[in-house]
């Protein structure tokens, strides 16, 4: 290393042969200087909303798998009321109604969502046929296979022929499902 400037400036020269008139560093022409980036209002808005979204997603993907819910074996044994009964999660499902309770009084409090636009919450109030029947194939495809949505994505590391028998008839649910509303 020496101390001293990376050029030198040419005889003659002007203050622009070097940024500012300094010699420590060279100039660089205004259509070769880096340029800062920089994002639109709504670009922060959207950008914030995702790591928003991918943080909940993690938390909850580690939540899953903390409690145990992405292993199927303690789950169909949760739903195993009359069998070998592992009431385990039923704690996990205490603390996700205990914070859902608290989460809603808190949220409710603002006039909009933290990041924006408004609040969507259901209109219908009732319960009719499909509300019951898709959560009676939810029950059955849960107690058949041991693992619902969330838990199925977070399992898809350990990929096994019932996990994506699992996840095969949910995407062809999804399509049924768009098929008949």
């Amino acid at each position: 290393m020496r101390a001293g400037a990376l050029g030198t400036a040419l005889h003659g020269g002007h203050r622009y042969v070097f940024a500012d008139g300094a010699s420590d560093r060279l100039y660089l022409a205004p259509h070769a200087r880096p340029r800062r980036w920089s994002m639109s209002q709504s670009n922060k808005s959207h950008w914030m909303k995702t790591a928003a979204g991918y943080a909940a997603g993690l938390l909850f993907g580690i939540g899953l798998a903390v409690s145990g819910m992405t292993d199927p074996a303690r789950v169909v044994g949760f739903l195993d009321v009359v069998g070998a009964w592992d009431p385990t999660l039923m704690f996990v499902l205490g603390g996700a109604v205990i914070t859902t309770f608290v989460g809603y009084r808190l949220v409710f409090k603002r006039t909009a969502p933290l990041l924006g636009g408004v609040f969507q919450l259901p209109t219908k109030r009732e319960l009719d046929a499909k509300l019951l029947g898709g959560a009676a194939l939810f029950g059955i495809g849960w107690g058949l296979s041991g693992y619902c949505p969330g838990p199925a994505i977070a399992s898809i590391g350990g990929l096994s022929l019932p996990l994506l028998a699992m996840l095969v008839t949910m995407v062809l649910g999804w399509f049924a499902a768009k098929r008949l509303a």
